[in-house]
């Protein structure tokens, strides 16, 4: 990989970090589209709690995985919210990025390697590259 790549990748990641970790503790904490359409019908007080009415909301329920490490946007055993949460958004960006590396790297792996005898050569015995190819068949067409 060329070395504009991977200051790009390098800076792509920083960002991603960088929002994660700190911008992601100033999000709003009102309830989003979905949420807010699920209250239509109920009564809710200061605290978002339904206090009366009729709406979706009051059937919803507990996660299976609620009480799981990185539950409810924070990580748990952490009590200062905004490092919790910081640092539930930067082992977010870690893990989909080494998911996503992992991917790239297979598919690359798995389809990047020529079979024996498949491999084109040059006239002096050297793996041939894509510029190779481009002037044979430029070459080929005039």
């Amino acid at each position: 990989m060329k070395n504009r790549s991977w200051a790009f990748l390098a800076g792509g990641l920083l960002v991603a970090l960088l929002l994660a970790g700190v911008v992601s503790n100033y999000a709003s904490s009102h309830p989003d589209g979905l949420d807010s359409s699920l209250l239509k019908g109920c009564t809710v007080d200061a605290d978002d709690t339904i206090v009366g009415g009729s709406c979706p909301a009051q059937q919803a329920k507990d996660h299976e995985l609620g009480d799981s490490p990185l539950a409810d946007y924070g990580v748990r055993g952490i009590e200062n919210s905004f490092v919790s949460t910081g640092l539930s958004g930067v082992l977010g960006v870690l893990v989909t990025f080494a998911i996503g590396a992992g991917g790239f790297w297979l598919l690359r792996r798995r389809g990047g390697t020529p079979t024996d005898g498949d491999e084109t050569t040059t006239e002096g015995g050297e793996p041939a590259t894509s510029d190779d190819d481009a002037r044979r068949r430029a070459d080929a067409a005039s």
